[in-house]
């Protein structure tokens, strides 16, 4: 019992340290490499690294436990529905990040915890009555965060908050295809296609450099290896027989540390009004993942 709890609270936190300092390799390689260059890169080696474990995980799991993929066509259908979703957020991202601080991105990114359980009302799934102060609480963030004294919002912050709707619409084409497939085997299929459609966006609109590559190589494989990869697999892994809720809380805290990591690593500093951003937007976060109470029940004495 008590390793199950290790694992189910410190799993989620590990990843979400990963996910937020990967703000960071992200910026960082942004001041070299053009993003579909970029995420072509990292995708290659999230792919390979991927494939490598579910070949081992096959292998050790032959005979004992069966794998949840029951078709390969589910598989490849949904490899290619969340690889088309992954391909378009990360490329918004990563463009972001070329003029927007990884603090402010990590918070806008995380706004896809609040805008999935309205996404989820058009499919006819009820959402808590919180996500709605939850919303007010995420728009008065982003005002304090985006918006400039001449009321404007830049390209940068504008183009995070269109890849934090795409990361929405991502998490719901998993939800839906990994009731179906195994979802490391899933993860691996998505980034094989990210790696095509990167690669074909960066040949028909940008100009690849080797030295370019090389400047950022370390951001690359961290991206790579530990964003794609590790970060991936120890979320599977929390999430195993644990409350969703609690684990979807965890891993929100990848918007606490891109901002920590900012500070620290790249000495972003932001202004009062973006810090208050800040903390506007993780409590609409986590507001948005409380659930909702029950309603009482009055029992009849007869």
């Amino acid at each position: 019992m008590k390793v199950n709890r290790i694992r189910q609270n410190v799993l989620p936190v590990l990843a979400a340290f990963i996910w937020g300092t990967a703000f960071v390799a992200q910026s960082v390689g942004a001041d070299y490499v053009e993003p579909f260059t970029f995420n072509a890169a990292r995708s290659v080696i999230a792919f390979l690294f991927l494939l490598i474990l579910c070949l081992v995980r096959r292998k050790m799991q032959k005979g004992v436990v069966e794998s949840a993929t029951k078709s390969w066509k589910d598989l490849t259908v949904g490899g290619i529905c969340c690889g088309v979703a992954l391909t378009v957020a990360t490329n918004l991202q990563q463009k972001g990040l070329e003029t927007t601080t990884s603090g402010k991105a990590g918070f806008i990114t995380a706004l896809y915890i609040v805008i999935v359980p309205i996404l989820s009302i058009f499919l006819k799934k009820k959402a808590p009555r919180a996500i709605w102060l939850s919303v007010v609480l995420a728009v008065a963030g982003l005002y304090c965060l985006c918006i400039t004294e001449d009321f404007t919002i830049t390209s940068g912050d504008f183009y995070i908050l269109l890849c934090a709707l795409c990361f929405s619409v991502h998490i719901l084409v998993i939800d839906h295809f990994t009731q179906k497939v195994d979802g490391v085997e899933l993860s691996c299929v998505q980034f094989f296609v990210v790696t095509v459609l990167s690669a074909i966006g960066m040949l028909a609109a940008e100009t690849p450099s080797v030295e370019a590559l090389k400047m950022c190589i370390g951001p690359i494989l961290y991206l790579g290896i530990f964003s794609s990869g590790v970060a991936y697999t120890l979320q599977i892994l929390a999430q195993k027989d644990s409350n969703p809720t609690v684990v979807s809380l965890l891993l929100s805290l990848e918007s606490v540390f891109a901002v920590l990591a900012g500070a620290v690593i790249l000495h972003d500093r932001m202004s009062g009004k973006e810090y208050l951003g800040c903390v506007l937007m993780l409590v609409a976060v986590v507001l948005a993942q409380l659930p909702e109470r029950a309603p009482k029940t009055t029992e009849s004495k007869i």
